[in-house]
């Protein structure tokens, strides 16, 4: 009987990071040919982070044929460029890729002991390694604590907090490897960046040179022969100078930089920075996207994250419908146009949350300042100070970063600044760390903030103009991820209130009060309590907070009153509107998110196990009129 040949039969011979190490140079270029081929074929069906693991397929090999993972610790920063480092400690299997059940698409500590940071949130590896690293040496353990950050993390404010704690100690193993591909979504940005262009760049050589001979021409005769002996070398004086302009005066031995797309030399300088003490930063150069030619040729993201395609040319299998994110970017350039004074701030996000035609038409109002969401919240207070309109477009879950900003420099200020969120609510298959859940119930304490919750894109559009009119106090925008509804017209509107549904019953008198994206399944809700027999009345209150006082009169008559958001229900929008109507003796049913960490699964079916959709509505009302 003949045999089925593997498709890729060295990569299935992997089940631990300790079996690379018996392959040759020539066997670990066919294994980054077949983890790529894998990459592709995989999250072409499912959807992920492809471009930033196209770009860490060598760097991770030659990570772990030098290192002992988990005895040494690996931490992954931005996790997303995890899934090589998955697939090297037993899980090269990707089908299940961010489905529910399956692999995720970050580390995941239930899923191997080689997965240390679950947290997407960027920056924060250094502050890992100076932690764990610290607890090592203190209980005599000389294992490595190992930090790869890249994707433009680097830009983090909080990275350089820990470098700078890290460096403070001469004996502390720790190894910081810089997966430098110049780029987070888009080009990386900022003096940092510039910094590692200087590395990195073969045009810079005379300059390298001419600081070189300035540095060791004041040494005497000795620093003569130095430089004679360098003079030409120029990755010798990459080596040996500029790098020390930066990271001499804070104790971190520097090496590199490597192609990271040499496993040997990868390798070779991980083995080489095992063997010294102390810190050390390893500076390797990686391309986004490397080997697929889609990828590569995207400009704009190299693939960063993609939903699923064709893998043979890297168009979407579904079109995109047109979504929230690009009702706020056309909006936005709109409002750009009437007035000067609207200013737009960016985390590294520019294209993903749609300041790209903002930015297209007035580059000099659009700043990106890398991924520093508490220096774009300081820094929108300041210029709101100086005269603008700033509007700081975000990712929810991101905007946790910076609560301390919105409420000291902002609120305390008074200053008119609009944070737009995008990714409000359940976002579902990127895990725990990306559901934009924690807004409402988080901003609801900062004294005078305005947040509204958009139904579709006519109230998108109508409140964003809203928000950015208000001079005097912060005001939040929110919104989910993926398509729009169809459009949602009111009934009428009493006093910012919209009426979106009445029908009158025999049974009790319902109320229930709905907010952004859980229209749509609140209106199917009620639809089926009308047919139940029960008078049904569906609201949108439009603004969230403060709490609208004129749900008192609109509730006059109902037997219950049921609130639904998808945000955590303690401390949320249901738990102002039951203490303002406490006092009117009303019963209130608060529907929301459950403080809860929920594992990675589509957003239709988390809305499904938190009992948000109408299915769940409906049973929930039933559940508590039967009581």
């Amino acid at each position: 009987m003949a045999h089925t040949r593997r498709k890729f039969p060295l990569l299935d011979s992997i089940t631990q990071p300790s079996d690379l190490r018996s392959l040759t140079p020539a066997q670990l270029v066919e294994l980054s040919t077949e983890i790529r081929a894998q990459l592709i074929a995989t999250v072409s069906k499912t959807g992920g982070h492809l471009g930033p693991n196209l770009g860490v397929v060598e760097l991770t090999i030659g990570i772990h044929r030098a290192l002992n993972s988990p005895t040494d610790t690996i931490i992954f920063d931005t996790g997303h460029q995890s899934y090589v480092h998955k697939m090297l400690t037993g899980r090269h299997d990707l089908a299940s890729l961010r489905q529910r059940g399956g692999i995720s698409g970050y580390p995941s500590r239930s899923e191997s002991e080689h997965d240390i940071v679950e947290s997407s949130h960027a920056s924060s590896s250094l502050s890992w390694a100076d932690g764990i690293s610290r607890e090592k040496q203190r209980r005599g353990d000389r294992s490595w604590t190992v930090a790869v950050i890249g994707d433009g993390a680097l830009t983090g404010g909080m990275a350089w907090e820990a470098l700078n704690n890290i460096a403070s100690d001469s004996q502390r193993r720790v190894m910081v490897i810089v997966n430098d591909n110049g780029r987070s979504y888009s080009p990386t940005i900022g003096g940092v960046a510039h910094h590692l262009d200087v590395l990195r760049s073969s045009k810079n050589y005379e300059r390298a040179l001419a600081w070189g001979k300035r540095r060791l021409m004041g040494m005497g005769e000795p620093g003569r022969v130095a430089y004679d002996a360098l003079h030409g070398m120029k990755s010798g004086l990459k080596d040996a100078l500029i790098p020390q302009a930066m990271f001499e005066g804070l104790g971190v031995k520097y090496l590199g930089p490597v192609d990271g797309h040499d496993v040997v030399a990868v390798e070779d300088l991980v083995a080489r920075a095992a063997c010294l003490e102390g810190p050390v930063l390893l500076h390797v150069i990686t391309q986004k996207g490397r080997g697929y030619t889609p990828a590569e040729e995207n400009i704009a993201d190299r693939f960063h994250a993609v939903g699923p395609i064709h893998p043979e040319t890297g168009l979407p299998i579904t079109p995109a419908r047109f979504g929230w994110t690009s009702v706020f970017a056309d909006e936005m350039r709109n409002i750009a146009h009437e007035r000067d004074d609207i200013v737009a701030l960016t985390a590294a996000m520019l294209l993903p949350v749609g300041l790209g035609p903002m930015r297209d038409d007035f580059p000099e109002r659009v700043v990106d300042v890398g991924i520093a969401e508490q220096h774009a919240v300081a820094a929108a207070a300041g210029m709101a100070y100086a005269g603008a309109h700033p509007v700081f477009a975000v990712y929810a879950t991101f905007l946790n970063r910076a609560f301390d900003q919105v409420l000291m420099d902002v609120a305390l200020h008074k200053a008119g600044v609009t944070f737009v969120l995008d990714r409000a609510g359940v976002t579902g298959d990127d895990g725990a760390s990306h559901n934009g859940m924690w807004d409402i119930s988080m901003l609801s304490v900062v004294p005078t903030l305005r947040l509204a919750a958009p139904r579709d894109e006519v109230s998108l559009r109508q409140q964003l103009r809203e928000a950015v009119a208000v001079d005097d106090a912060p005001t939040v925008l929110r919104y989910g991820k993926g398509p729009l509804p169809a459009p949602i017209e009111a009934l009428r509107n009493y006093k910012g209130i919209d009426v979106l549904y009445e029908e009158v019953g025999h049974r009790q008198n319902l109320t229930l009060i709905a907010t952004g994206s859980t229209v749509t399944d609140t209106l199917q809700a009620a639809r089926r309590l009308s047919d139940q027999g029960h008078s049904v009345t569906v609201l949108d209150p439009c603004w969230l907070l403060p709490i609208p006082q004129a749900l008192t009169e609109l509730t006059v008559t109902a037997d219950l009153v049921v609130t639904v958001e998808d945000g955590i229900v303690d401390g949320g929008f249901g738990w102002g509107v039951r203490d303002l109507l406490a006092p009117h003796g009303k019963r209130v049913l608060t529907m929301g998110i459950p403080r809860h960490f929920f594992d990675h699964m589509s957003r239709e079916d988390l809305l499904h196990e938190a009992g948000l959709d109408a299915d769940g509505i409906v049973s929930a009302v039933n559940a508590w009129l039967s009581h």
